[in-house]
């Protein structure tokens, strides 16, 4: 049973589709990354399953069953666009939204001084929210989110504005909470913070799913038989043998380095069997392609 599903969704606002027949299963404790270009869809898919709005036809189901409103309880949900008052102070904003999801007073207090300790923040209990950085903002807002322990987070954009040193210190308690329990939808525009932490994701353009799975596999599937070899050779060589072409070849600290292309239909370990008679290999390692090239070439496509 996966904790949640969206199953055939479909919204249109006006003369705009938003979402057509969008189906996805995020598995449980696992990170899973909802992907895709500005307007395609994944704000409206969020806003769906927080019930902040309804779709046109389909269903979100919580673990198996259709979800109701009781059930938001267990969603942490931080926005893209940050929602907390800019006039009040953090401490008492914390603790009031902790109130409001459910925890007592002296809960929420023992889990603020915890977070607030953890994040370095406890001298800024008594500022106002104005005064503090964006990325201090966004530490409380992501404070406030995870406090009462929900079983399913979803962070819209989480480092969005956020140093690298910051932008690390997120991902690492993001990969924590998943550890202790919490499944964990992640929508970001930033492809190397997909294959750090997301297990699985969806990519949605033009409004429907066109690329979904494990990240690794995902990869593995967009490979093209392109290899990089270093080798103690000090002299070029022919720009092809039995099993691949060469793409490209330099020499450098007298050795050299190939780009090589894998013939179709042959096995790697074939190739690595040939070059292992030509060169003295000191490195071989198959090019996988990045999520970020995944990504543009399945949008472009």
């Amino acid at each position: 049973m996966y904790p949640l599903e969206a199953k055939n969704l479909v919204k249109a606002y006006a003369n705009h589709l938003a979402l057509d027949n969008v189906s996805l299963k995020v598995p449980e404790q696992k990170i899973y990354g909802l992907l895709g270009p500005n307007g395609a869809g994944k704000t409206t898919l969020i806003r769906i399953i927080n019930n902040i709005t309804a779709p046109d036809s389909g269903s979100i189901l919580w673990q198996g069953r259709p979800l109701q409103s009781s059930d938001i309880a267990n969603i942490g949900y931080m926005p893209e666009e940050r929602g907390l008052y800019k006039k009040m102070k953090v401490g008492e904003q914390a603790l009031y939204l902790a109130r409001l999801k459910g925890l007592s007073k002296n809960d929420a207090k023992i889990r603020l001084k915890y977070w607030f300790e953890k994040f370095d923040i406890t001298s800024w209990s008594d500022k106002k929210l104005e005064e503090l950085s964006k990325g201090m903002q966004q530490k409380i807002q992501f404070i406030i989110t995870v406090l009462h322990e929900p079983k399913l987070l979803i962070f819209d954009e989480p480092f969005s504005g956020f140093d690298p040193v910051n932008a690390q210190l997120l991902k690492e308690e993001i990969l924590f909470l998943r550890d202790k329990g919490a499944t964990v939808l992640f929508s970001t525009h930033n492809m190397s913070s997909v294959e750090e932490i997301c297990d699985e994701i969806s990519l949605i353009n033009k409004s429907k799913v066109v690329l979904e799975g494990n990240v690794g596999q995902i990869r593995q599937q967009y490979a093209k038989g392109v290899y990089r070899l270093v080798a103690n050779e000090s002299r070029l060589t022919e720009q092809t043998g039995k099993n691949y072409d060469i793409l490209s070849q330099t020499i450098q600290d007298n050795k050299i380095h190939l780009r090589l292309q894998k013939k179709t239909g042959i096995k790697t370990g074939t190739l690595l069997k040939e070059l292992s008679e030509q060169f003295d290999i000191r490195s071989f390692e198959e090019e996988i392609p990045s999520m970020n090239d995944i990504f543009i070439q399945t949008v472009q496509q």
